[in-house]
């Protein structure tokens, strides 16, 4: 009776023994993916940029004279506003001088018009020549004109005293100080360096073979610290330099984090768009002369699929196999997959 007992619940355990020995299988691996895309693309060709400020200037003393004061390094200046100050002095004495002068030719004139009408009364009664009329015209009238003369004098002077002030011609920052405190400087020495910082471009050099693919306003990626962003092309100056046979190429700069004289790199089309199939170049795969990706299937497991690259296209890369447009292809998280493993899309 006792022998029975314990078959019996040798019996019953045999389940949870074999249950027990059965293989736990792995959860899914997590991987990130990315959807194959099908479009018009063209091959693209990196060449190297610097971003620039569309206004950067070496500003001038319009008048001669000492330095007395110069906007230091990073000073932030608004447009119209003082850089630089050169002494004055002379220039005021010389404008209180032309004054005193334009005092002394209004009162002859006022004398020199009083003595004509006095004529004019005597040669009425006879009692004054005609020759000395025309000579007290002649006197008044040469007067007048020193009047004028003197005007503009004074006005000229006015000017030169309001360019002992070099201001900015537009809104920027003090990159250099070309003077000092102190030295002379003639009209036309550079005072400072001002650049204009929130108004930037890139400029980039190409080689005249892909002149025929690149127009104003089509969007190209811009690679700066291994981050890209589109930007589009603002303009394209069609002459080439004979000896290095490039052409310019300026495109819009508007990310703030791109400081003026930062190095970027541009993608340029150098090839007629065709229709073709591409995937980001992180979701190839390479062991020794094999290339191939990793596809996703409905059921989430994974198959690999051998492929051939062709035009690269930025980030993405042209793929000539058996992969089709919106297929799932593992991007990140697929170096230890085997085909038929299931895994687990993650958002990153």
């Amino acid at each position: 009776m006792k022998r029975i007992n314990t078959l019996i619940l040798l019996a019953s355990m045999l389940p949870v023994v074999a249950l027990a020995q059965q293989p736990q299988q792995p959860p899914p691996a997590p991987v990130v993916v990315e959807k194959a895309q099908k479009d018009l693309f063209s091959a693209t060709l990196w060449v190297s940029g610097t971003v620039i400020s569309k206004n950067d200037a070496r500003i001038a003393a319009e008048t001669d004279g000492r330095i007395t004061w110069v906007a230091d390094v990073g000073s932030v200046i608004a447009e119209g506003e003082a850089m630089a100050r050169i002494d004055a002095t002379d220039l005021r004495l010389d404008l209180a001088d032309s004054e005193a002068q334009l005092a002394s030719l209004k009162a002859q004139v006022k004398y020199q018009e009083s003595n004509l009408n006095r004529l004019q009364k005597l040669a009425a009664n006879s009692n004054a020549a005609a020759t000395q009329i025309d000579e007290a015209q002649s006197q008044l009238d040469m007067t007048r004109q020193s009047i004028n003369r003197a005007n503009v004098a004074i006005q000229q002077i006015k000017r030169r005293i309001s360019q002992t002030e070099v201001v900015a011609p537009f809104p920027g920052v003090v990159a250099e100080r070309l003077v000092q405190i102190g030295e002379f400087v003639n009209r036309g020495t550079q005072v400072a360096r001002v650049v204009d910082t929130e108004h930037r471009e890139i400029r980039a050099q190409a080689p005249l073979s892909v002149a025929g693919w690149i127009k104003s306003g089509m969007e190209v990626s811009v690679e700066y610290q291994r981050s890209e962003s589109l930007s589009p092309i603002k303009s394209v100056i069609p002459v080439g330099d004979e000896r290095s046979r490039m052409f310019e190429v300026r495109i819009a700069a508007d990310n703030p984090a791109w400081i003026v004289g930062s190095p970027v790199r541009v993608a340029l089309p150098s090839s007629e768009p065709r229709e073709l199939v591409a995937i980001p170049r992180d979701g190839l795969v390479l062991r020794g002369s094999n290339i191939f990706v990793i596809r996703v299937n409905d059921d989430n497991t994974v198959e690999r699929v051998s492929v051939q690259t062709g035009i690269g296209l930025g980030g993405f890369v042209e793929v000539i196999g058996e992969v089709n447009q919106g297929d799932r292809i593992v991007t990140r998280g697929g170096e230890r997959l085997q085909p038929g493993q299931t895994v687990a899309i993650s958002d990153s």
